[in-house]
């Protein structure tokens, strides 16, 4: 059986993983990963990666978090998707964002294309790579949402 191939230029597809630990909204930490690889080698990033062929969204979203940090699988809630034309350098790119929270920052294990893995207090946050700061900034906005409202 012969596939159909539109004749339109195909953006990459991503996922991207904001984990949250802690107990209380004083104490949350975000889950970073340092990037071994270009582009924005050494710099932090949130978990994540390109979407296999033959994956759903929500398998590379774990398959990535697990990969990079070692930690998972735990329950993750589809946020949101990033898609400006300018978020990747290496060409047109769409994230899907997933979120996900813990009681207790576990030690993350670095592996895969991740040079280090650690929790970052959410006012300690480095600079990030590609657009993660705005997508950290919409995540956290969601989730001082649910925490004020019980959601």
């Amino acid at each position: 059986m012969a596939l159909f191939s539109y004749p339109y230029p195909r953006p990459m597809v991503t996922v991207d993983c904001v984990i949250f630990a802690g107990k209380s909204e004083e104490t949350v930490k975000v889950l970073l990963v340092k990037r071994k690889n270009p582009p924005f080698a050494g710099v932090w990033a949130l978990p994540g990666g390109f979407v296999d062929m033959d994956e759903s969204l929500e398998a590379a979203a774990l398959r990535e978090l697990t990969e990079e940090t070692g930690i998972g699988p735990l329950p993750l809630k589809q946020i949101h998707c990033f898609g400006d034309p300018g978020r990747d350098p290496r060409g047109r790119s769409i994230s899907v964002v997933y979120a996900g929270t813990l009681k207790d920052a576990h030690p993350p294990k670095a592996d895969d294309d991740a040079a280090d893995a650690a929790w970052f207090a959410i006012a300690d946050v480095p600079a990030l790579a590609f657009d993660h700061a705005s997508i950290l900034a919409y995540v956290m906005k969601d989730f001082n949402y649910r925490l004020t409202t019980r959601l």
